[in-house]
């Protein structure tokens, strides 16, 4: 089968172009699906979730899609390097699944999961690192009370952190083009439920699945308590190193409301801690 040169500067001006388009589309879409459920649609079903009490500040969302415009476009790069790699044949993405059988397909998501888990648990220590902090994750954390649309917004050193490991994966790790763009899914919803400082997870009990995967009151005690809860999509990396929120279950059960200390505040002490 014929396959365009992607190497090209023209294709690879326009394979650029049409991966911001999709991922900028995705990212709209889905942070707008769950801004309209959770706050204007259903606000009075899910107001008793909500995590935080107080009002967004007015400059927040328009700040947080311009950061994420500027991330949308630098994962656009990395997904237009990524094609022209596999075009080369450098990659490990395959389109036959009697390659690797149907058994490999969920096991290569999981290894691609806790793979990027850690990765991302230690990356997220280090840049909580107060001189790291100051220069580039403080963007993020500007949001002191996260939105679905703080899913994408941090600093474009960050989003470059973020956007260079996939490809590196790929490149040794055989993953099915089907499963890899299900990863790319799953990250975007899991992003956005966890900025989305409404815990849509049952409450009723504290589960497995409450307990090991991470959804709005982990990430919001992160965004309040900035020595806690560095995960990303799990909870075990901040179970086994000792660094999740000592609250977190408490809070997730409704036993206790996040304590009225500001975010600001917290960020001034843990600076000069």
């Amino acid at each position: 089968m014929y396959l365009t040169d992607f190497m090209s500067p023209y294709w690879l001006f326009l394979l650029t172009v049409i991966f911001f388009v999709i991922i900028t589309a995705r990212y709209f879409l889905v942070a707008g699906c769950f801004y309209f459920a959770f706050y204007i649609w259903f606000s009075s079903k899910w107001e008793p979730r909500k995590i935080n009490k107080k009002k967004y500040k007015k400059s927040q969302f328009k700040k947080e899609i311009g950061y994420s415009l500027i991330n949308s476009f630098i994962f656009a790069i990395a997904g237009a390097v990524s094609v022209i790699l596999w075009q080369k044949g450098d990659t490990k993405v395959y389109t036959a699944i009697d390659l690797y059988g149907w058994w490999y397909l969920p096991v290569s998501l999981i290894i691609y999961m806790l793979l990027q888990e850690t990765y991302y648990y230690w990356i997220h220590r280090w840049m909580h690192l107060p001189a790291v902090f100051k220069k580039v994750h403080s963007v993020h954390h500007d949001s002191h009370i996260a939105s679905p649309f703080t899913a994408f917004s941090f600093h474009p050193l960050e989003g470059l952190l973020q956007a260079v490991f996939l490809p590196l994966l790929l490149l040794m790790i055989p993953i099915h083009y089907f499963v890899l763009i299900f990863l790319l899914v799953i990250m975007t919803f899991s992003s956005v439920i966890n900025h989305l400082d409404i815990e849509i997870y049952p409450r009723n009990s504290f589960n497995f699945w409450s307990k090991w995967v991470i959804g709005a009151t982990h990430h919001s005690l992160h965004h309040t308590y900035y020595k806690y809860n560095f995960g990303l999509y799990f909870t075990f990396w901040d179970r086994m190193k000792k660094t999740e929120s000592p609250s977190f279950k408490k809070l997730f059960l409704g036993e206790v409301e996040l304590k009225n200390k500001t975010a600001v505040n917290e960020q001034n002490l843990y600076l000069k801690s």
